[in-house]
């Protein structure tokens, strides 16, 4: 019986483990999402994503109203499926915060996407810090939630050393995930300030 209660004790362990690795790994997935979005100077279609369209009386994301490409460095072209909601998209992108100026041809926007000033680039790299630090506090948070778990745990009956040997995961597990954060934020830094 006694065999038993440890081993059941050691796979509620195992549980709160997997929990917060895959909290950990959400908040890198939520990080690398909203990097992708932060403008770096160069046209990207992900720019535009999370960008809301009236269709019909309901927002809608723009990817699902129009093709979004890229034909150069510096030109965004969306080509929307309905040419009488042309407007709206091009409403939906002078309404966004992201400083783009559309032109409407009657059947295509074209953007043109400006090279950043220096002030600029440094607001880029400050909302990327901001990302990065939001993914860093969710990742202490699925920590905190983890240890918290692991010590009611601890007062069911389990064993100590499991305990103290699953809080050691529990930081290295933060450790790894704030590193790959880090490296992420240095990444689109070197992304953003490169002229």
């Amino acid at each position: 019986m006694e065999h038993l209660l440890v081993k059941l004790k050691m796979e509620e362990i195992e549980i709160y483990l997997d929990a917060a690795k895959e909290l950990m790994d959400k908040a890198i997935s939520h990080a690398k999402s909203e990097l992708t979005k932060v403008r770096a100077g160069k046209a990207m279609p992900s720019m535009l994503d999370g960008l809301l369209v009236e269709y019909y009386g309901t927002p809608t994301p723009i990817n699902q109203v129009a093709s979004i490409t890229t034909p150069d460095a510096r030109t965004i072209f969306v080509k929307p499926w309905e040419r009488s909601i042309i407007s709206d998209v091009e409403k939906a992108i002078i309404n966004s915060d992201l400083g783009l100026n559309p032109q409407n041809d009657g059947e295509n926007i074209i953007i043109n996407v400006p090279t950043l000033t220096e002030e600029r680039r440094i607001q880029l790299v400050k909302q990327s810090k901001t990302i990065t630090e939001e993914g860093k506090v969710s990742i202490r948070n699925a920590r905190k939630e983890a240890n918290d778990d692991l010590k009611k745990l601890l007062k069911d009956g389990a064993a100590e050393d499991n305990i103290r040997a699953a809080e050691d995961k529990v930081q290295s597990l933060t450790d790894v995930y704030t590193k790959k954060l880090d490296d992420l934020l240095e990444h689109k830094e070197k992304e953003i300030m490169t002229v």
